[in-house]
């Protein structure tokens, strides 16, 4: 259960992502299909935990939420793509998400391909322009953000999945696959925000945001891999049981459901740990512990 002050806190930022998202479209007669593709899978719904992470982090370390929304729309934009290709056919070949047919089911699957291209790109243009951070923030933030959603992050951690398929693998294995497919672009989350708020990463206090976000990464794999092994399609909003059909290594492979939430809650306390020490975490440290009781 979501806890008041977390939830108007989260409804909070979420607005101001969405607010700011709203502000990279303008209508074109020419591409209008594809913009209205984007639009359809960017504004669908979804908790906007990414931009949240990076709206926070910027806010712990005192910045200004205007430096930080323009990281919060690249790193939403990177998920929503990372979303409508990971339902193509082609990858899980899902027919939901967040409660409404996938991208590709209404579009089609080349209009949904050249949506999630367009988000992609598009994220870097936002992150690449962010005045209110600077030149030199925001080229720092777009290595970053590059290297989380690339061949050593998001994408590795997906080819590692495709590539397991239907294979054990190792739990060392397992975790180095999350840590990619799912981990990196949630720390580009919380690093995007920091440096928005002028922590370099020479800074100590990066090691502490590096050390929660990795745990919390972590965490969130953990749930989503019990939740599709327990929870119903109308309870999340999307196909469940995919894992199982698809014979992918999942943290199931290697715990029960009792198990996975043991070593989860352990990994929530070190999120917690590495955060607990700076006076205005109370916001982050409320969201480690919600991500580990979520039930959708």
């Amino acid at each position: 259960m979501i806890n008041e002050a977390l939830e108007l806190l989260m409804h909070r930022d979420a607005t101001l992502t969405e607010d700011a998202l709203r502000q990279y479209y303008t209508d074109d007669i020419d591409v209008q299909i594809l913009l209205d593709a984007e639009r359809y899978s960017l504004f669908a719904g979804g908790k906007r935990i990414r931009p949240m992470l990076t709206i926070e982090f910027c806010r712990l370390f005192g910045g200004d939420e205007s430096a930080a929304l323009p990281f919060a729309c690249a790193v939403e934009m990177i998920h929503t793509y990372s979303l409508i290709h990971d339902d193509l056919p082609c990858m899980d070949d899902d027919e939901l998400r967040r409660g409404k047919p996938c991208n590709h089911k209404v579009f089609g699957e080349g209009m949904a391909l050249l949506a999630g291209d367009a988000l992609l790109t598009g994220a870097f243009e936002a992150a690449a322009t962010n005045m209110e951070a600077g030149p030199e923030i925001s080229a720092m933030a777009v290595a970053y953000l590059a290297g989380c959603a690339g061949r050593y992050g998001m994408i590795g951690g997906q080819v590692m999945d495709v590539e397991s398929e239907g294979r054990e693998i190792g739990l060392e294995s397992l975790l180095k696959l999350h840590s990619l497919k799912t981990g990196a672009l949630i720390g580009a989350s919380c690093v995007l925000g920091a440096l928005a708020a002028g922590i370099r990463f020479d800074n100590p206090a990066m090691a502490d945001v590096v050390t929660y976000s990795e745990n919390i990464g972590l965490v969130f794999q953990i749930i989503d891999d019990i939740l599709d092994a327990t929870a119903t399609a109308e309870q999340l909003g999307k196909s469940v049981g995919g894992d199982k059909k698809r014979k992918k290594n999942t943290f199931l492979n290697f715990y029960s459901v009792e198990e996975a939430r043991f070593y989860a809650e352990q990994l929530t306390r070190e999120a917690v740990t590495a955060l607990k020490k700076y006076p205005d975490s109370d916001a982050l440290i409320s969201l480690a512990q919600w991500l580990l009781v979520r039930d959708k």
